[in-house]
């Protein structure tokens, strides 16, 4: 038995001592700060707490919009106030509304901002000081918390909860990182785009995916293109020979290679192809019809060609998975994009670990993720080259799958961490649960398949935080574990 989410905890606290929080980068999201307070408590403190949060914010190097420019105060308690606002946060395209109460606040201005933006909201207040000597309290932000959180529930505006505390405290920074990590899971999830290389293999009825209802419910696009377009492409670039150039250089420098220059040279001409079709079509990720056609077209596999796609921060997993594509877009925003993540089939138990199993695909894993040098070569089940075999890194991971059935949809969370397990073919980690059985109960009811994505990483409670957003019910494998995530989220 072993507790992965207690191994979470400690290392925040010590990255925290270090100044640092998983070493996000927050570039590229924006928040829209909207400091409120209400008449009849004090101004002044209200003042005096808004510059502080803002003064947090840049200490952090987070990017914020602020109002100071709406009214004298730079806080948000009055309609005009609002009117320009809302107008100055749509023209930013911020991506998350920060709502300090810096006193009690005006609730139902929160919420009518919160309405008009349609982005993730974060609503929290500092800590209140103790009363005069006269009984005087000066700010009442915890009441007007609860205000708040009651009119935004009456708006139907999903909101996150920070836990009423000091800027000082480490709850504060730690509250705000995740919350940015879930503004850029909400952002990314809503402009996802895949790359849909040819229909799925016939074989795989449990890859099918229903494409309207994608787009219906999520605006999630497919650009779907016939493999036929990416032969061609792979001719062209080999054609034009620079990139294709670059990539084989890259190739004999990050692998062991193990198949003929040929070969070598048709990766990296699909790695190429696959870049330009992605781009062609303003894709995000992309979902390829591995096997078998492509065999006949180029003779290899499209594993390494995956591999080298996937450590570039865009992902494209097997098999035309578009649930298994989309869930890797959402681990790796979950991540800020600092870890690659990897697209696994589950397997086999482990032999000898009680709760142990086999995570293995045939070689697509982005090299970041490996444990040792991967070898370029042939595939377990395949004659054809351009697969990766390689042990990944061992040590916590999560685990997560977004799925659906019946137009009800879900994402499956876990933890897990690394073990020794028999050598294996392809790219592959063995890990252990906390209950495999439950797991396996799990995924067989649905709506899953064998299919899930892992990150060195835990990614469980931003994700878990998102589904408020994107209309996805979060599901847990160890149902155990979803009141350590509510703990944590709640700042315990």
């Amino acid at each position: 038995m072993f507790n992965i989410y207690k191994y979470y905890l400690v290392n925040i606290e010590q990255s925290h001592e270090k100044k640092q929080f998983w070493g996000i980068s927050m570039t590229g999201i924006k928040l829209g700060f909207a400091p409120t307070r209400r008449s009849i408590f004090s101004a002044g403190d209200a003042l005096k707490y808004r510059n502080r949060t803002a003064d947090r914010l840049k200490e952090q190097g987070i990017d914020f919009v602020d109002i100071t420019d709406v009214n004298g105060e730079g806080l948000l308690y009055d309609d005009p106030g609002l009117e320009k606002i809302t107008e100055k946060f749509k023209r930013e395209k911020v991506d998350g509304l920060f709502i300090p109460h810096c006193n009690f606040g005006t609730e139902y201005e929160c919420a009518r901002l919160a309405k008009a933006l349609n982005v993730p909201v974060l609503l929290w207040g500092p800590l209140d000081e103790r009363p005069d000597e006269n009984g005087v309290r000066l700010r009442d932000t915890q009441c007007g918390l609860f205000a708040t959180g009651k009119v935004l529930r009456r708006f139907n505006v999903p909101f996150t909860y920070m836990t009423n505390c000091r800027l000082s405290d480490p709850v504060f920074e730690r509250g705000l990182r995740d919350f940015l990590a879930v503004c850029n899971v909400v952002k990314t999830f809503r402009h996802t785009r895949i790359l849909q290389i040819a229909p799925r293999p016939f074989d795989f009825w449990s890859t099918m995916c229903n494409e309207g209802e994608l787009l219906e419910k999520f605006n999630i696009q497919l650009s779907p293109i016939p493999m036929t377009e990416l032969t061609e492409t792979v001719k062209a670039v080999k054609k034009e020979g620079t990139e294709v150039a670059g990539v084989i250089s890259h190739i004999r420098e990050i692998f062991t290679v193990k198949i003929t220059d040929e070969q070598v040279e048709n990766v990296a001409a699909l790695k190429v192809a696959m870049e330009h079709l992605v781009k062609k079509y303003g894709c995000n990720a992309a979902a390829i019809q591995c096997w078998n056609a492509l065999q006949t077209e180029l003779g290899i596999m499209p594993c390494a060609a995956n591999s080298l796609m996937n450590e570039e921060g865009i992902p494209v997993v097997c098999e035309t998975d578009i649930h298994g594509a989309i869930t890797a877009l959402l681990a790796e925003a979950a991540g800020m994009g600092t870890d690659r993540s990897f697209f696994a089939d589950w397997t086999i138990r482990h032999p000898d670990i009680q709760n142990g199993e086999l995570l293995q695909h045939c070689g697509p894993w982005p090299v970041s993720v490996a444990g040792e040098k991967p070898v370029l070569t042939y595939p377990l089940a395949f004659n054809n080259p351009g697969a990766l075999t390689a042990e990944a890194k061992h040590g916590p991971v999560s685990l997560c799958r977004f799925d659906g059935d019946n137009g009800e949809y879900q994402l499956l969370l876990g933890h897990a961490k690394g073990v020794d397990g028999p050598k294996c073919m392809g790219t592959y980690l063995w890990i252990e649960v906390e209950n495999i059985k439950r797991l396996e109960a799990k995924i067989v009811y649905g709506p899953y398949i064998h299919h899930c994505v892992g990150i060195h990483k835990d990614i469980v409670p931003v994700l878990y935080e998102a589904c408020r957003y994107i209309g996805v019910k979060p599901d847990f494998y160890d149902p155990e574990e979803e009141e350590q995530v509510q703990a944590y989220l709640r700042g315990e």
